[in-house]
Protein backbone atom coordinates (compact mmCIF):
# COMPACT_ATOMS: atom_id res chain seq x y z
CA UNK A 1 0.00 0.00 0.00
CA UNK A 2 1.41 3.43 -0.88
CA UNK A 3 2.38 5.58 2.08
CA UNK A 4 -0.22 8.17 2.97
CA UNK A 5 2.42 10.87 2.49
CA UNK A 6 1.94 10.42 -1.25
CA UNK A 7 -1.43 12.16 -1.13
CA UNK A 8 -3.93 11.09 -3.75
CA UNK A 9 -1.75 8.14 -4.79
CA UNK A 10 -2.59 6.61 -1.42
CA UNK A 11 -6.30 6.72 -2.22
CA UNK A 12 -6.12 3.47 -4.21
CA UNK A 13 -6.45 1.15 -1.19
CA UNK A 14 -9.31 3.30 0.13
CA UNK A 15 -11.14 3.05 -3.18
CA UNK A 16 -10.66 -0.72 -3.33
CA UNK A 17 -11.84 -1.17 0.27
CA UNK A 18 -14.84 1.06 -0.41
CA UNK A 19 -15.84 -0.95 -3.45
CA UNK A 20 -15.63 -4.21 -1.48
CA UNK A 21 -17.77 -2.86 1.35
CA UNK A 22 -20.34 -1.40 -1.05
CA UNK A 23 -20.70 -4.79 -2.74
CA UNK A 24 -21.35 -6.43 0.62
CA UNK A 25 -23.82 -3.73 1.65
CA UNK A 26 -25.78 -4.18 -1.57
CA UNK A 27 -26.31 -7.86 -0.72
CA UNK A 28 -28.37 -7.06 2.41
CA UNK A 29 -32.13 -6.68 2.51
CA UNK A 30 -34.01 -5.03 5.38
CA UNK A 31 -34.12 -8.25 7.36
CA UNK A 32 -30.38 -8.89 7.01
CA UNK A 33 -29.57 -5.33 7.99
CA UNK A 34 -31.45 -5.84 11.24
CA UNK A 35 -29.22 -8.72 12.31
CA UNK A 36 -26.49 -8.16 14.91
CA UNK A 37 -23.02 -7.08 13.87
CA UNK A 38 -19.77 -7.77 15.68
CA UNK A 39 -20.09 -4.36 17.36
CA UNK A 40 -21.94 -4.81 20.68
CA UNK A 41 -25.39 -3.24 20.53
CA UNK A 42 -25.19 -2.46 16.83
CA UNK A 43 -26.96 -4.11 13.94
CA UNK A 44 -25.46 -4.32 10.48
CA UNK A 45 -27.49 -1.21 9.67
CA UNK A 46 -25.78 0.67 12.51
CA UNK A 47 -22.36 -0.31 11.16
CA UNK A 48 -23.19 0.88 7.65
CA UNK A 49 -24.69 4.12 8.98
CA UNK A 50 -21.52 4.69 10.97
CA UNK A 51 -19.36 4.04 7.89
CA UNK A 52 -21.38 6.61 5.96
CA UNK A 53 -21.18 9.25 8.68
CA UNK A 54 -17.47 8.53 9.14
CA UNK A 55 -16.94 9.34 5.45
CA UNK A 56 -18.67 12.69 5.96
CA UNK A 57 -16.73 13.34 9.17
CA UNK A 58 -13.39 12.70 7.48
CA UNK A 59 -14.50 14.78 4.50
CA UNK A 60 -14.88 17.66 6.94
CA UNK A 61 -11.28 17.17 8.08
CA UNK A 62 -10.05 17.29 4.48
CA UNK A 63 -12.10 20.44 3.94
CA UNK A 64 -10.43 21.94 7.02
CA UNK A 65 -7.00 21.11 5.59
CA UNK A 66 -7.89 22.50 2.17
CA UNK A 67 -9.53 25.74 3.30
CA UNK A 68 -7.83 26.49 6.60
CA UNK A 69 -11.21 26.85 8.33
CA UNK A 70 -11.91 24.40 11.15
CA UNK A 71 -14.43 21.69 10.33
CA UNK A 72 -14.76 19.13 13.12
CA UNK A 73 -15.59 15.48 12.58
CA UNK A 74 -18.51 15.53 15.03
CA UNK A 75 -19.87 18.35 17.19
CA UNK A 76 -20.49 15.99 20.12
CA UNK A 77 -20.85 12.36 21.10
CA UNK A 78 -24.60 12.83 21.31
CA UNK A 79 -24.83 14.22 17.76
CA UNK A 80 -22.66 11.38 16.45
CA UNK A 81 -24.85 8.75 18.10
CA UNK A 82 -28.07 10.41 16.91
CA UNK A 83 -26.83 10.52 13.31
CA UNK A 84 -25.94 6.81 13.41
CA UNK A 85 -29.34 5.88 14.86
CA UNK A 86 -31.12 7.93 12.23
CA UNK A 87 -29.09 6.36 9.46
CA UNK A 88 -29.69 2.85 10.75
CA UNK A 89 -33.46 3.35 10.49
CA UNK A 90 -33.29 3.89 6.73
CA UNK A 91 -34.66 1.19 4.40
CA UNK A 92 -31.98 -1.00 2.85
CA UNK A 93 -31.94 0.75 -0.53
CA UNK A 94 -31.64 4.19 1.06
CA UNK A 95 -28.90 3.10 3.46
CA UNK A 96 -26.86 1.55 0.65
CA UNK A 97 -27.29 4.75 -1.34
CA UNK A 98 -26.15 6.72 1.71
CA UNK A 99 -22.98 4.63 1.87
CA UNK A 100 -22.37 5.24 -1.85
CA UNK A 101 -22.98 8.98 -1.78
CA UNK A 102 -20.94 9.65 1.36
CA UNK A 103 -18.05 7.69 -0.13
CA UNK A 104 -18.28 9.79 -3.29
CA UNK A 105 -18.13 12.99 -1.23
CA UNK A 106 -14.98 11.72 0.47
CA UNK A 107 -13.43 10.79 -2.89
CA UNK A 108 -14.24 14.27 -4.21
CA UNK A 109 -12.54 15.86 -1.19
CA UNK A 110 -9.41 13.82 -1.91
CA UNK A 111 -9.31 14.95 -5.52
CA UNK A 112 -9.81 18.61 -4.54
CA UNK A 113 -6.89 18.60 -2.09
CA UNK A 114 -3.86 20.56 -3.34
CA UNK A 115 -0.47 18.89 -2.81
CA UNK A 116 0.50 21.20 0.05
CA UNK A 117 -2.80 20.48 1.81
CA UNK A 118 -1.75 16.96 2.77
CA UNK A 119 0.65 18.39 5.36
CA UNK A 120 -1.88 20.73 6.94
CA UNK A 121 -2.63 19.80 10.53
CA UNK A 122 -6.14 18.83 11.62
CA UNK A 123 -7.57 17.37 14.81
CA UNK A 124 -9.81 14.28 14.57
CA UNK A 125 -12.27 13.24 17.22
CA UNK A 126 -15.22 14.91 18.90
CA UNK A 127 -15.34 18.70 18.54
CA UNK A 128 -11.75 18.74 17.30
CA UNK A 129 -10.33 17.54 20.61
CA UNK A 130 -8.11 14.79 19.21
CA UNK A 131 -4.35 14.80 18.81
CA UNK A 132 -3.19 16.91 15.85
CA UNK A 133 -2.31 14.94 12.72
CA UNK A 134 -1.25 15.86 9.18
CA UNK A 135 -4.26 15.53 6.91
CA UNK A 136 -2.55 12.79 4.87
CA UNK A 137 -3.29 10.46 7.79
CA UNK A 138 -7.01 10.95 7.18
CA UNK A 139 -6.63 8.46 4.31
CA UNK A 140 -5.32 5.86 6.73
CA UNK A 141 -8.11 6.58 9.23
CA UNK A 142 -10.67 5.96 6.49
CA UNK A 143 -9.02 2.75 5.32
CA UNK A 144 -8.92 1.44 8.88
CA UNK A 145 -12.63 2.17 9.34
CA UNK A 146 -13.53 0.44 6.08
CA UNK A 147 -11.53 -2.72 6.68
CA UNK A 148 -12.43 -3.22 10.33
CA UNK A 149 -16.12 -2.44 9.94
CA UNK A 150 -16.43 -4.57 6.81
CA UNK A 151 -15.47 -7.52 8.99
CA UNK A 152 -17.97 -6.32 11.61
CA UNK A 153 -20.81 -6.91 9.13
CA UNK A 154 -20.52 -10.69 9.64
CA UNK A 155 -20.76 -11.38 5.92
CA UNK A 156 -18.32 -13.13 3.60
CA UNK A 157 -15.45 -10.85 4.61
CA UNK A 158 -13.30 -11.28 7.68
CA UNK A 159 -9.77 -10.84 9.03
CA UNK A 160 -8.40 -13.49 6.67
CA UNK A 161 -9.55 -11.27 3.78
CA UNK A 162 -7.81 -8.11 4.96
CA UNK A 163 -5.06 -7.04 2.52
CA UNK A 164 -1.55 -7.87 3.73
CA UNK A 165 -0.39 -4.26 3.58
CA UNK A 166 -3.31 -3.13 5.73
CA UNK A 167 -2.69 -5.89 8.27
CA UNK A 168 1.02 -5.06 8.55
CA UNK A 169 0.43 -1.39 9.18
CA UNK A 170 -2.55 -1.82 11.48
CA UNK A 171 -0.83 -4.51 13.52
CA UNK A 172 2.36 -2.48 13.92
CA UNK A 173 0.34 0.57 14.91
CA UNK A 174 -1.72 -1.42 17.41
CA UNK A 175 1.31 -3.04 19.04
CA UNK A 176 3.04 0.31 19.41
CA UNK A 177 -0.11 1.90 20.82
CA UNK A 178 -0.71 -0.90 23.31
CA UNK A 179 2.92 -0.81 24.48
CA UNK A 180 2.40 2.82 25.57
CA UNK A 181 -0.80 2.18 27.52
CA UNK A 182 -1.06 1.50 31.24
CA UNK A 183 -4.26 -0.55 30.93
CA UNK A 184 -2.75 -3.29 28.74
CA UNK A 185 -1.47 -6.44 30.50
CA UNK A 186 2.19 -7.38 30.10
CA UNK A 187 2.59 -9.88 27.29
CA UNK A 188 4.52 -10.38 24.06
CA UNK A 189 3.36 -11.21 20.55
CA UNK A 190 5.02 -13.48 18.02
CA UNK A 191 3.82 -12.77 14.49
CA UNK A 192 4.06 -15.55 11.91
CA UNK A 193 6.76 -17.34 13.89
CA UNK A 194 9.05 -14.33 14.25
CA UNK A 195 10.80 -13.51 17.56
CA UNK A 196 8.43 -12.30 20.24
CA UNK A 197 7.91 -8.57 20.61
CA UNK A 198 7.10 -7.60 24.22
CA UNK A 199 4.45 -5.02 24.95
CA UNK A 200 6.07 -4.45 28.35
CA UNK A 201 9.48 -5.16 29.85
CA UNK A 202 8.12 -7.69 32.34
CA UNK A 203 6.16 -9.70 29.75
CA UNK A 204 6.08 -13.38 30.73
CA UNK A 205 3.38 -14.59 28.37
CA UNK A 206 3.73 -14.80 24.59
CA UNK A 207 0.76 -14.89 22.25
CA UNK A 208 1.55 -16.32 18.81
CA UNK A 209 -0.32 -16.52 15.54
CA UNK A 210 -0.69 -15.17 12.04
CA UNK A 211 -0.72 -11.42 11.52
CA UNK A 212 -4.45 -11.24 10.62
CA UNK A 213 -5.41 -13.44 13.57
CA UNK A 214 -3.37 -11.35 16.02
CA UNK A 215 -4.76 -8.09 14.68
CA UNK A 216 -8.32 -9.41 14.87
CA UNK A 217 -7.81 -10.38 18.51
CA UNK A 218 -6.04 -7.17 19.50
CA UNK A 219 -8.77 -5.02 18.00
CA UNK A 220 -11.56 -7.04 19.60
CA UNK A 221 -12.82 -8.79 16.48
CA UNK A 222 -11.84 -12.30 17.54
CA UNK A 223 -11.82 -14.44 20.67
CA UNK A 224 -8.28 -15.49 19.81
CA UNK A 225 -9.23 -19.15 19.52
CA UNK A 226 -6.78 -19.52 16.64
CA UNK A 227 -3.86 -18.16 18.69
CA UNK A 228 -1.45 -20.00 20.99
CA UNK A 229 -0.30 -18.95 24.44
CA UNK A 230 3.09 -19.76 25.98
CA UNK A 231 3.17 -20.86 28.72
CA UNK A 232 -0.13 -22.60 28.15
CA UNK A 233 -3.08 -20.86 29.71
CA UNK A 234 -5.67 -18.20 29.06
CA UNK A 235 -5.16 -15.28 26.72
CA UNK A 236 -4.53 -11.93 28.40
CA UNK A 237 -7.66 -9.85 28.93
CA UNK A 238 -7.46 -6.83 26.67
CA UNK A 239 -8.90 -3.33 27.11
CA UNK A 240 -10.79 -1.56 24.35
CA UNK A 241 -8.79 -1.22 21.17
CA UNK A 242 -9.25 2.54 20.62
Amino acid sequence: MPEDSEGTRAAGPVTAATDRLKATAASFDDSALGEPSLCPGWTRAHVLAHVARNADALTRLLTWARTGHEHHMYPSAQARAADIEAGARQPAAELVQDVHESAERFAKAIMEMPDHGWEQVVRPGLAGQGEPIPSRRVLWLRLRELEIHHADLRADYGPADWPDAFVRRALDETIRSFSRRDDVPAFAVSVDGRPAEPLAQDARVTVSGSAPALLAWLCGRSTGADLTVDPAGHLPILPSWL
